[in-house]
């Protein structure tokens, strides 16, 4: 076997965002695109000689692909081990648990996450260090700079690997265990929930439920869990087949993209629980019958519940939210007398707090929420948690919300994303509004007095390091707030998301349409940005 050098030029658009590099599977198959980025990406996490990486990603079109060309550029560049899972798949929170119970140097996962899939859809690709967390920024940033001036990469001439049997390997020097995606994460939500209640839920003949895959990653998980070890009937797991191009659907599990599960659960004769999960398997979406529960109240009543779960019956460390995520959990955090934290948006902000054991549970306004059992959001953890919480206290879903609102108050919360703005639209909403927050303080509007309005910055409680021009705030003298933020996450133009809030403790007002209990903010913050005049655009593409 020969380990071949390749000539090649840098490409200028290969900055990760906050969850890696994602661009359309086309650009990934330029001569040398992937493969330059592989190679910065070697040469920058540190030295990967004799290290074992772990490998996998959610199965969309290009991943095994991918895997192939990972596999020969890491035995040319001399790491030690790769752990894959079987035919190339492991979920983001199961790649998270993996690279901790192999204590592995790091690894490479290939997903994007919620965006679409399929020969013209999206591929993307990041590295998660060695306690399972995504990269932070000042190795991203160090990719890309080495991106930048990259000449060469490195390349061993051999034979595909075989990705379907579980089983050791080896190419050169390179040793490679291919290995059962599942049971791993598997029997660590075990260790974490209460099975057996569960389970006695699940299976007393009147409790019904059904989980909506999305055709992504986390089917073969939830069948494992859900129907084979805790009893949920066959066919509770919708859409449980992978498929490369997710079934020509959108796996972001919210009310615009989760239709099926959406008409199943307002139906007339609806189940008593679902849920859904996203490509890689790190989002999730939780509605009872009839009844949609927000991300941000999710991540509060599970903060609320937690002594009902076993592996959270020693205390909550603190609880960490995204800034633009509502402050519901911040009002369970002050009355559990425990820190909260508000941190920009990105799960790799979390890791510091995680690690210190300053935050035990950690959750973000796009449908993400997790605990530091792993370095991810985690999306059937999320699931697990909600079914616990329903087999200790045997309320439905809309109970438990209710009854959460009138101890606490409740957020009225919701995020306008406006999807493929064309850059420069985006860019001049953004820097409009930007002109203007100085002149806003003090203000009044309707009823309201601003009170602050800024770009956020964070400094971190571990590291002290800074990050600036996390999104703009605009709040207000009775707690209301609107932010905008421009997304990450997308591969076309950009997105503008738009989060209102406002808070209500009147418990005559606590079962409004969440919509027109914010209606006046809906309004101003449209007038704030000028996004109809700006894009043209009556609507957002999504309302969650």
């Amino acid at each position: 076997m020969n380990i071949r050098t390749v000539k090649s030029s840098a490409f200028t658009d290969q900055r990760p965002g906050t969850s890696g590099l994602r661009k359309k599977v086309t650009t990934f198959q330029t001569p040398h695109y992937l493969e330059n980025f592989v190679q910065s990406m070697l040469e920058s996490v540190g030295d990967v000689k004799g290290k074992t990486l772990v490998v996998g990603g959610d199965g969309r079109f290009y991943n095994e692909t991918a895997i192939q060309i990972i596999v020969k550029m890491a035995a040319a560049n001399g790491v030690g081990k790769l752990i894959i899972g079987q035919n190339g798949l492991l979920s983001t929170p199961a790649a998270s648990c993996v690279i901790r119970k192999t204590q592995s140097f790091g690894g490479i996962i290939l997903s994007a996450s919620h965006n679409p899939a399929g020969e013209n859809g999206d591929f993307g690709i990041k590295f998660n260090v060695a306690n399972g967390g995504p990269a932070p920024e000042k190795i991203t940033e160090a990719i890309f700079q080495r991106s930048q001036s990259i000449s060469e990469y490195y390349i061993l001439d051999a034979d595909d690997i075989d990705l379907t049997n579980i089983g050791q390997q080896q190419i050169a020097d390179l040793k490679i265990d291919i290995v059962d995606p599942v049971a791993d994460y598997a029997d660590l939500m075990a260790e974490i929930f209460d099975f057996p209640a569960i389970r006695a839920l699940i299976c007393n003949g009147r409790f019904q439920m059904r989980f909506d895959a999305m055709h992504a990653i986390t089917g073969p998980y939830a069948k494992e869990i859900l129907e084979k070890r805790l009893g949920a009937s066959l066919g509770a797991v919708m859409n449980g087949e992978p498929k490369p191009d997710f079934a020509g659907g959108h796996p972001d599990p919210n009310l615009t993209y989760a239709e099926e599960l959406v008409e199943v659960m307002y139906a007339d004769d609806a189940p008593d629980f679902g849920a859904a999960s996203d490509g890689d398997g790190d989002r999730n979406m939780i509605l009872g019958k009839q009844f949609f529960v927000t991300p941000s109240d999710s991540l509060a009543i599970i903060a609320a519940n937690a002594s009902l779960i076993p592996g959270y019956q020693k205390g909550l460390a603190g609880i960490a939210r995204s800034m633009p995520t509502s402050q519901a959990p911040d009002r369970v955090a002050e009355k559990l007398n425990i820190p909260f934290f508000e941190t920009p948006t990105g799960w790799k902000f979390f890791g510091n707090l995680l690690d210190a054991g300053k935050a035990t549970l950690c959750g973000e306004e796009s449908f993400g929420t997790g605990s530091d059992h792993i370095r991810e959001k985690d999306g059937l953890w999320a699931v697990l948690c909600w079914l616990n919480i329903l087999a200790a206290r045997q309320q439905s879903v809309a109970d438990i919300v209710e009854q959460h609102w009138k101890k606490y108050g409740r957020n009225y919360y919701t995020r306008h994303d406006y999807e493929a703005v064309p850059s420069e639209k985006a860019g001049q909403i953004i820097q409009q509004l930007t002109d203007k927050l100085h002149k806003l303080p003090g203000k009044i509007f309707g009823n309201r007095t601003v009170s602050y309005a800024d770009n956020f910055s964070y400094r971190d409680p571990v590291d002290n390091s800074l990050s600036e021009k996390q999104g703009l705030r605009i709040g207000f003298d009775d707690g209301a707030r609107i932010i905008f933020r421009l997304s990450g996450t997308g591969t076309e133009g950009a997105t503008l998301r738009v989060y209102i809030e406002n808070f209500e403790d009147a418990e005559d007002k606590l079962g409004q349409d969440t919509q027109v209990a914010l209606k006046d903010l809906i309004q101003l913050a449209d007038e704030l940005a000028q996004i109809k005049v700006l894009t043209g655009r009556a609507q957002p593409t999504v309302i969650t």
